[in-house]
């Protein structure tokens, strides 16, 4: 009888172990690639803001920034706070992010705002898939992540009102659009999912 009372302890304690494990490289996943989506929006409107920063939409751009600004800046606070790590294509992300926005900017306009509605769009859907993600880990999901979840749905939120504007700055005139917006989606995809393991 007191073999299988310790058997059934350890067994709890052991789940339990692995239940505190688990949740810890959820949270670890979800900053460090939140972090890195959030660096690479930076580099992409600093990118932007290089080619049409003295143009009629480069107030509306340095607004944009200014909010990944902040975006960024509240998961460099979380990352140690939560003893994530970053993840190790930063630099990557830093070139990419400002190639992509310099040359959606080149293209004119309505290109860079093409690729604030794709980039935006991805996010968006990402930011959703986090947050169901973490009220579903356990039966108190959304109490434990309770700080990261009010971050990831403001952010989430003003990312779609990033979307909005650059739908309202004639960003489905770009030439090739549909395309355009297609693979800059796909690209932010393949980036997730990169910073989610790297």
């Amino acid at each position: 009888m007191s073999v299988i009372l310790v058997t059934g302890i350890c067994r709890r304690h052991l789940s339990s172990i692995a239940r505190k494990a688990q949740t810890r490289a959820l949270i670890d996943r979800v900053l460090r690639v939140d972090h890195a989506g959030e660096i690479g929006a930076v580099r992409i409107y600093q990118g932007q803001l290089a080619v049409l920063g003295r143009t009629q939409v480069g107030p509306v751009i340095d607004h944009l920034l200014d909010q990944e600004r902040v975006h960024a800046a509240k998961f460099e606070e979380l990352i140690p706070k939560y003893r994530a790590r970053p993840t190790v294509l930063l630099p990557v992300w830093n070139v990419a992010g400002f190639l992509l926005g310099a040359g959606s900017a080149l293209l004119g306009k309505e290109a860079a705002m093409a690729c604030t509605v794709a980039v935006e769009t991805a996010i968006g859907e990402h930011y959703d898939g986090q947050l169901r993600t973490l009220m579903a880990d356990g039966p108190d999901g959304a109490d434990r992540h309770k700080e990261i979840i009010q971050v990831i749905k403001k952010f989430r939120d003003e990312e779609l009102d990033h979307l909005e504007t650059g739908l309202e700055h004639d960003a489905e005139k770009a030439p090739l659009y549909d395309v355009m917006n297609k693979t800059i989606q796909a690209g932010c995809k393949v980036a997730i999912w990169l910073a989610e393991r790297v």
